[in-house]
């Protein structure tokens, strides 16, 4: 009998990437990679590289656990996913961090820029209408577990102070502020000011490589001093921040393991957050074919470019498994350990909390005191947790805070290309729009940005 090349694996829905539409879609594996095989009737068929790790892709499947609602959905499910996001009934996770876009307007023009912004694009949201998005998170979240605020870049907002002062008054968890850095490079007597925020806030900082020509070529400018000047500010009030690299395959992947290795050195830094680029937006000369890179690639190249981590340290995570990964290390007398390898995936599974908000996070933070409070009682831990324990003989476990605290996150926005209904519907990274829904990340920049909206409404017609 004749045999196919790949092997069928599972079937899910998806779209065009010519037209949008809604198309059926099989995932198959074929030479240890996962890809996804569809066919347009008009634009006819596809086939695009999903994982390059079949049991990677396989075990995802272990870290799925029961959807958390948010409190009040603010649109009906009418045309199906991903034509109701507003978030629609039918949508299987809250928010687990929500962007808050203050402003279309930015200091760049970044080739890569997702939302089209500029120094003349679009406009600033008025306090009242920032006050009202704030507000609406509130209601569906009842204490948001991390809201963004962002933009365009929001530090050019003129009432910026006045949107964190409005936004510290409510029950948020944890507050980020999305920025370039420029405005942090520039001016000390701003980081100081942002540093009364705290605790609960943090800096979301663009760091996408060390080499101006890649910078130049992203973000169109020359900025790898500003960004050095932004972490010397920041370390100089240890005001705590996430480095923010977007990953463009042959253009700045090779830097991932040097990123690690300067963020372990900087006081205020408490990890790093990759971001393979999206196909959305401002993107020119992108090859899908070529320039793509996915999670599973980002996350092989870490454990290449970086010792300190190792393949049971970046694990999915079970609100979103198919679009997020994350590990845990500690950062203690200038030593890096690794912690997340000994975390039963099971207490991950039953942890509601948000894996970002450790602060809070009272389950989590229970459960590195525990690991790191046993020096007395070597013989109970495993031969791999005794070395480390030799290296802590005194360790005051009650002082573990955010400070010693490393993260690294692998967050895949999902297109076009490899869109997939089943993670799309687990998506928990959303943004409020300018008619006051919560969105998708992926499919606002999809469907609902302004110069996306009329193809949306010729495709729900066509889907009566």
């Amino acid at each position: 009998m004749p045999v196919r090349k790949y092997t069928y694996y599972d079937f899910t829905l998806s779209l065009c990437p010519e037209c949008l539409r809604r198309v059926d879609a099989k995932i198959v594996f074929e030479d240890n990679k996962v890809y996804m095989l569809k066919r347009c009737p008009e634009h006819g068929n596809s086939k695009v590289l999903i994982a390059d790790d079949v049991e990677y892709y396989k075990n995802i499947r272990n870290y799925n656990k029961p959807s958390e609602t948010p409190y009040t959905f603010n649109t009906k499910t009418h045309y199906g996913c991903p034509y109701d996001c507003g978030l629609c009934p039918d949508h299987e996770q809250h928010s687990c961090l929500t962007v808050l876009e203050v402003t279309d307007r930015c200091n760049l023009t970044c080739p890569t820029c997702y939302a089209g912004s500029s120094p003349t694009y679009g406009r600033h949201r008025t306090l009242e209408e920032i006050k009202k998005m704030l507000d609406i998170i509130v209601k569906n979240e009842k204490e948001p577990d991390v809201v963004q605020i962002s933009g365009g870049e929001p530090t050019v907002h003129p009432q910026f102070f006045e949107i964190l002062d409005y936004a510290k008054t409510l029950p948020i968890r944890h507050l980020m502020l999305n920025t370039n850095g420029i405005k942090i490079a520039k001016d000390k007597a701003f980081v100081q000011r942002l540093k009364t925020y705290t605790p609960d806030f943090e800096i979301y900082l663009q760091f996408d490589s060390f080499r101006d020509e890649v910078l130049q070529q992203m973000r169109g400018a020359d900025l790898s001093e500003i960004r050095k000047q932004a972490i010397a500010n920041l370390n100089e009030v240890n005001l705590s921040t996430t480095l923010v690299v977007t990953l463009q395959k042959g253009l700045n992947d090779d830097e991932i393991g040097e990123i690690i290795e300067y963020a372990l050195q900087q006081q205020c830094v408490r990890g790093v957050t990759f971001q393979p680029t999206q196909i959305a937006g401002r993107l020119e000369n992108f090859d899908p074919e070529k320039d793509r890179l996915t999670l599973t690639e980002v996350r092989r190249k870490i454990l290449e470019q970086s010792p300190v981590f190792n393949s049971d340290d970046l694990i999915p995570v079970p609100c979103n498994p198919d679009a997020l990964v994350m590990g845990y290390a500690l950062k203690l007398g200038g030593e890096v350990f690794p912690l997340t390898r000994y975390v039963n995936p099971a207490d991950l599974l039953d942890n509601s909390k948000n894996t970002i908000v450790y602060e809070q996070d009272e389950q989590l933070h229970g459960k590195m005191i525990e690991l790191f409070s046993t020096g007395n009682s070597v013989e109970v831990a495993q031969e791999n947790l005794k070395s480390i324990m030799c290296c802590l003989p005194n360790i005051d476990a009650p002082n573990l805070g955010y400070d010693n605290l490393f993260r690294i996150i692998i967050m895949q926005f999902i297109d076009a290309y490899n869109f997939d209904v089943r993670a799309i519907k687990k998506s928990c990274v959303h943004i409020v729009d300018k008619d006051y829904k919560i969105i998708p990340f992926e499919t606002m920049n999809l469907f609902y940005r302004d110069d996306k909206k009329q193809r949306l409404e010729e495709l729900k017609k066509e889907s009566i």
